[in-house]
């Protein structure tokens, strides 16, 4: 059957991955069919996320495309098989779709890599902070800001979950002060509580890092336990692209390990730094909070 509505960034992967397979194995998408009951234009439907496919017909073709990862074949049928439903969809028409495909994409991922140049990243926010945000941007005028800030605290939820968060956060981001000196006091001050728990790893990267040019965009890197299934997200200026290429899950990959070697180490969840001349993430916060109450 066909999808209602706009595609879902889960349903165009899922299509390219089948896709992606099936031109590996060196069939044609007649051939394809043929070996599930389908014809041609059918199966280039499926591979651009148009129809759905059921549980039987993508185990033909895995197997017939040489698919042998359990691991790999588990996450692709549990992509196949979401219904795209969950707290996000209350907010559908309140927020762009791509917010909703963020959402999704958080939810089905287990390890989550967010680097952010300007910005805390957006589950770390309080909400004064997003609002501040939210209302300087041009292209969220069309959005009501009170939806939008309901949605990004919503997806903080994920916090909760048994996930492992890591982020790196440029020093530039902390020292904006687009908000009120006591949003940032508050915004600060939740990134050191966010740091106690176990499941979250901040670290900052100084202005003084010396040991390679720092990336120049900022990214999240979403892991669903199969690293080959992996979704980049990058927020540029008017769109949000998504990558799932094996090269560019490789060198995101490869670029986010290189941040957490150039930034400063971690905040320690119990408040202490390893040595008095030792400079940390949990240091810098602490003296941007010195400099905001001056």
């Amino acid at each position: 059957m066909g999808y209602k509505g706009p595609i879902s960034q889960r349903q165009r992967r899922f299509g390219d991955e089948l896709q992606r397979l099936r031109t590996a194995a060196g069939l044609s998408a007649p051939e394809a069919g043929a070996l599930v009951g389908m014809r041609g234009p059918a199966v280039s439907h499926t591979e651009a996320g148009r129809i759905t496919l059921n549980a039987e017909r993508l185990e033909i073709w895995l197997d017939a495309y040489g698919c042998a990862d359990p691991v790999y074949r588990a996450t692709l049928a549990a992509m196949g098989r979401s219904t795209g439903k969950g707290w996000w969809s209350d907010f559908a028409g309140k927020v762009p779709d791509v917010a909703l495909d963020l959402a999704e994409i958080e939810d089905r991922s287990v390890q989550l890599a967010n680097y952010e140049v300007l910005y805390i990243p957006g589950v770390l926010q309080v909400p004064a902070y997003t609002e501040a945000v939210f209302e300087g941007t041009e292209g969220n005028r069309r959005w009501n800001v009170g939806d939008l800030v309901r949605f990004r605290m919503a997806r903080q939820r994920i916090l909760e979950d048994r996930k492992d968060f890591h982020f790196v956060i440029h020093e530039a981001a902390l020292r904006m002060r687009f908000p009120s000196d006591a949003v940032m006091r508050e915004q600060l001050h939740h990134l050191l509580d966010l740091a106690e728990r176990p499941n979250v790893t901040i670290q900052v990267l100084p202005f003084t890092a010396t040991k390679r040019p720092p990336s120049a965009g900022s990214f999240l890197f979403c892991d669903p336990g199969c690293p080959e299934l992996s979704t980049i997200v990058v927020d540029g200026p008017g769109r949000v692209e998504h990558y799932g290429d094996n090269k560019s899950i490789g060198a995101y990959r490869q670029r986010f390990d290189q941040l957490v070697d150039m930034a400063l180490p971690a905040v320690d969840g119990a408040g202490l730094r390893q040595s008095a001349e030792t400079r940390d993430s949990w240091g810098i916060l602490q003296h941007l909070l010195y400099l905001l109450q001056a």
